[in-house]
């Protein structure tokens, strides 16, 4: 007769999850920049240490390590490795790691994840492939190729403003039928889609904001959190809105969001992470260096995002 173990599974979790009370990752989920000396660009360790005990320290539920905020595009495959598995040992089991683990060649994309899984990463997210533009058919073959390569969880992500490959919703809910595509981070702020998503995807198929200005929005129609640019400046207040929103406190999240949207104005300027690296410079979390071609905040900036920040009480 077949006896179930702790490696069976019921929908997309194991028993030995179930048994210990495993839920999938909710609320704020910092899209973490990657600090870098300002005179070398080499990656500035010390920083990122100090990032990373500051976000738990400030309440953060997760962290995104080299996502695209956090200048995966700009990184080689080896520092790419090693700012994961980083973040993964200064985290040290407090909050879920997710690694940023996408790429326009499917193959890479696979060499990218196999390195996560190895370095301890809880989840891996996966950009569309770039440039490309794949088909619908194409993107669904790519993410499933993905996830029976690797055995660790995956989280899709959608930015077609970004990438100039949009994936649609019925793709999407393809996917979301594999065990280990455990969610997406739906970038395109639109939340007639979103909400296609939450009611066609299965329940334990976790819907993230990528976009702050609407998040609050998602969460309260039953999304699960924000994979988030502002939480790298705001840490302490997108956490409680996540969680005011994720506990449908709606006029608690909306007070709080109305904090936030002029910080989430200011992190776009221009484009994402410039504004976001000089935000954290101001903090004297990190020096402010970036890698070509992107380049430091225009000075004509200066002022609305260091208002920004002045106005919510951050500096």
């Amino acid at each position: 007769m077949y006896q179930q173990n702790a490696n069976s599974t019921i929908g997309r979790y194991s028993l030995a999850q179930i048994e210990q009370g495993f839920e999938m990752i909710r609320g704020s989920i910092v899209a973490l920049v990657t600090p870098m000396h300002s005179d070398s660009l080499k990656v500035d360790w010390d920083a990122l240490k100090n990032l990373v005990a500051w976000h738990i320290e400030q309440g953060t539920d997760s962290i995104v390590a080299v996502g695209t905020t956090g200048e995966s595009a700009t990184l080689n495959v080896h520092e790419h490795s090693e700012v994961i598995r980083f973040v993964v040992e200064q985290a040290a089991g407090r909050i879920p790691v997710i690694a940023g683990t996408g790429a326009n060649s499917t193959r890479e994309a696979i060499e990218l994840t196999q390195g996560a899984k190895q370095a301890g990463a809880d989840a891996c997210l996966l950009v569309t492939p770039y440039y490309n533009k794949p088909t619908q058919e194409g993107l669904y073959q790519h993410y499933r190729a993905i996830a029976e390569a690797v055995a660790i969880d995956q989280i899709l992500y959608n930015v077609p403003g970004r990438t100039a490959c949009d994936m649609l919703p019925e793709t999407v809910i393809r996917l979301s039928a594999i065990a280990n595509i455990i969610g997406i981070k739906e970038a395109t702020g639109d939340l007639d889609r979103a909400r296609q998503l939450i009611y066609q995807c299965p329940a334990d198929f976790a819907i993230y904001s990528g976009d702050d200005h609407s998040a609050r929005e998602l969460m309260l129609m039953g999304g699960h959190g924000d994979i988030s640019v502002t939480a790298n400046v705001a840490p302490r207040l997108m956490s409680q809105m996540c969680a005011a929103a994720l506990a449908g406190e709606a006029e608690a999240a909306a007070t709080i969001d109305r904090v936030l949207q002029p910080i989430h104005d200011a992190m776009f300027v221009e484009s994402n992470p410039i504004p976001v690296k000089w935000a954290v410079s101001q903090l004297d979390l990190m020096q402010g260096g970036l890698r070509l071609p992107m380049t430091v905040l225009s000075e004509r900036h200066h002022r609305t995002v260091r208002e920004a920040l002045q106005n919510a009480g951050l500096i």
